[in-house]
Formats: C-alpha cells, structure tokens, sequence
C-alpha cells in the first residue's frame, strides 16, 4: 500500500481563557491510498478536528502534516486553497447546499474556481451526478429533493473535481437507516470502484462498519479494528 497521509507527532491544543484544553499529544497516524476508514469516539475526543487537520482547514499546534511529500500545515494560505481543491472532496452532515440553485450548479460550484471551459464543467458535473445515481434530479433545487437525495448531490460535488480523499464529517446523521445505508453504499461504490480514499467520522456503529477498518478515538489515542 501506498502512504497519502503521514501524521507526526502531531499536537493540537486550544486555548479557552486562562485553560489550554489538549486534543491530541503526540499522534501518528498513516493513512493509506485507497483506505476506508471510520473514525468513532466520544464527543469532544478530536474527530471533527483530525478532519480539519486532514482538510488543511485547521493547523496543528505542533507536528507535521504531509500528503504525499505535501506539508499541508506548512502551505501559505493561498497554496493551501489551492492544494485542498484539488486533493480533497468534503461531505457534511447538513448537505451545505445552496437553496437557490439546482443539484447541477450545486456540484458545479468547485469548478467554477478552475479553467476548464463550462462545456468540460457540463461534463464533470453529469458524470458526478450520473456516479452517484441522481443524474435525473440535475435541475431540481434542494427543496425538491429527499435528505438522501440531497445527500447524494454533496457527495457528486465533493467528487466533481477529482480528489484522492474524501473527508466524511458525520455524512448519514441527519438520515434514516435506509437511506443512510444506501449512501453509504455509494461512498464504498467510490472507494471500491474510484479508488477515492475516505475519511468518515461517525458516531453510528452501522455506518462504521461500512469502512474496512474503524479507527476508536479517545483521549487523543487510536485504537484500530479491521472489518471485513
């Protein structure tokens, strides 16, 4: 296997008045191309931060983050936006859609900070579209669409501009058992099929057991299973 992240001793601690609250002390981690990962853990134990960390959105307060050969803490800001853009696809609980626009322009929105012509975004945004199996919703707006439906259209978005790693910020809470399995289906669709390493914080069992190994994060420790 191939390492896309390496994490080194990497320390996050926050500062909340005169208290310096610590997430993590130390950590090592190796994230592998083409893993399926769920991250699981009590609340307030660091998953959403490790996103960030991983998504260039936060900075560590000591250690390294390197994607490979990248030291993504290092990179300027505007490197960084540049580099997140063509390396990461993120996927929220809430969907993040925008209300006013169809699923089309939705998925569209990353591309519109490239170069490719709008016959060539045409292009990408039905295939992600047409990947994720909502090709026919392409001009209904958030509204008209199901939770999973819309689920479906962050998820085409995330994948429009061809990242290697998906970052999975609770991706099913906010959905029922069945429309949540059927996401999640998708997500092992892509990292089966695409070869989309994935990311997934969790606090659902069942979804974690999607993953080809759970990662249990607690007091800024993991503990790894391997599901089969």
């Amino acid at each position: 296997m191939t390492a896309l992240y390496t994490l080194t001793d990497l320390s996050k601690r926050y500062t909340r008045g005169k208290e310096s609250i610590t997430i993590f002390e130390q950590l090592d981690m190796t994230i592998d191309q083409g893993d399926f990962i769920s991250i699981m853990g009590p609340s307030g134990s660091g998953k959403t931060t490790l996103l960030n960390l991983l998504g260039g959105i936060d900075r560590p307060s000591s250690g390294a983050v390197d994607c490979e050969g990248t030291r993504v803490d290092k990179l300027s800001e505007g490197k960084l936006a540049k580099w997140r853009s063509q390396h990461v696809g993120f996927i929220f609980q809430f969907y993040n859609l925008m209300p006013t626009l169809s699923a089309a322009q939705n998925v569209e929105l990353p591309l519109l900070l490239t170069n490719l012509s709008g016959k060539e975004r045409k292009r990408r945004v039905e295939t992600a579209l047409d990947i994720v199996g909502i090709l026919d919703r392409k001009g209904h707006r958030p509204a008209q669409l199901s939770g999973g439906q819309q689920q479906r259209v962050g998820i085409a978005r995330a994948i429009v501009a061809d990242p290697k790693v998906l970052l999975c910020d609770e991706p099913t809470g906010d959905l029922d058992r069945n429309t949540a399995d059927e996401v999640l289906e998708t997500l092992q669709l892509l990292n089966r099929e695409l070869n989309k390493t994935i990311v997934m914080v969790t606090h659902d069992p069942a979804a974690a057991g999607y993953a080809s190994k759970e990662l249990h994060l607690d007091k800024g420790r993991f503990v790894a299973k391997e599901n089969t």
